[in-house]
């Protein structure tokens, strides 16, 4: 493309991904939750797969993706997901099928349908939004809550001789023999999202390679169950989260 050709007006202008919806998203300001979708929309769309595409909606914040992202969604049960995900997987070999999970709804209620759903390394890709704190439904603490983090069921912050210790789901999730990749990655600044975009996708082309299980977590900030402003919550999530689930790639076959 010639220079006066890029530089045109309507060369420059940045659009939305044609399969996010003109539907108000309902997610507080701050979440990370819009931007991993609208990943989502870019990546089915660059790959060409808008009707090939099958999402499983979770229980939690994102209970409503179907509203936002055009492609076929089914929803599952409160933690269900990997069990949904295996049979349309199994049954559409040739489709992208993917779950979209928050922490509460993968590592608490759904702890037995993700480990053996990976362990038996089903073609499916699971998005996990690990935010810490159970942000839908008052801010209770979550399997992954930190230590020292207060929430509204822990109020003087989590006590490992009362609550137990946070857990790193993705970190025992890559030592299943079904997983193909397991990556931890974050959209808070520019960089970050085009990383994490990079990985999404490479967990889409596995599971339409049939390579296994792939997992890309992504370490969230929630504003509101954290009662901060967006922007102390980044940083919160920076110097807090990140120390304990270090962004980058657990397993990558």
């Amino acid at each position: 493309m010639e220079l006066n050709e890029i530089i045109k007006p309507e060369n420059l202008v940045y659009t939305k991904p044609k399969l996010l919806n003109d539907n108000a998203m309902h997610y507080c300001p701050g979440c990370s939750h819009s931007v991993i979708h609208k990943l989502i929309a870019e990546i089915v769309e660059d790959m060409g797969l808008e009707e090939q595409t099958i999402g499983i909606s979770p229980v939690g914040c994102a209970v409503f993706a179907y509203n936002y992202i055009d492609i076929d969604w089914l929803e599952a049960a409160h933690g269900r997901a990997p069990a949904l995900a295996t049979a349309v997987k199994r049954l559409n070999t040739s489709k992208l099928v993917f779950t979209y999970q928050g922490d509460g709804d993968l590592a608490a209620i759904g702890t037995a349908e993700t480990i053996h759903a990976c362990n038996r390394g089903e073609n499916i890709v699971i998005v996990f939004v690990n935010n810490a704190i159970y942000g839908m439904t008052g801010g209770q603490m979550a399997p992954t809550t930190l230590m020292g983090m207060p929430t509204s069921t822990c109020p003087y912050g989590r006590e490992a001789a009362l609550n137990g210790y946070p857990l790193k789901i993705s970190d025992l999730l890559a030592q299943l023999e079904g997983t193909c990749l397991v990556t931890r990655q974050s959209v808070q600044t520019v960089a970050a999202v085009k990383k994490a975009k990079k990985m999404l996708r490479l967990a889409f082309e596995n599971s339409m390679a049939n390579k296994g299980t792939s997992i890309v977590e992504f370490v969230s900030a929630c504003a509101s169950g954290w009662k901060q402003t967006p922007e102390k919550a980044n940083k919160w999530m920076e110097d807090n989260m990140f120390p304990y689930y270090p962004l980058g790639d657990l397993k990558n076959v």
